[in-house]
């Protein structure tokens, strides 16, 4: 018999199935170490606190 999740973990589970989905699209469109990179990236950006800030494009 499974335990049932909190609203907080159904919640985190969703995320989790979400950037499931796009790293996968990421992989397919460009590859593995584009997906790898962009998602090192994107947590760079949150250890730094950069995210939603307006900055220049880097691509």
């Amino acid at each position: 018999m499974k335990p049932e999740l909190s609203a907080d973990e159904q919640s985190k589970d969703r995320f989790f199935a979400s950037l499931a989905k796009v790293s996968e699209e990421m992989v397919e469109a460009h590859g593995k170490d584009f997906a790898m990179g962009a998602l090192v990236l994107a947590a760079r950006w949150i250890a730094e606190g950069k995210f939603g800030k307006a900055e220049e494009p880097m691509h």
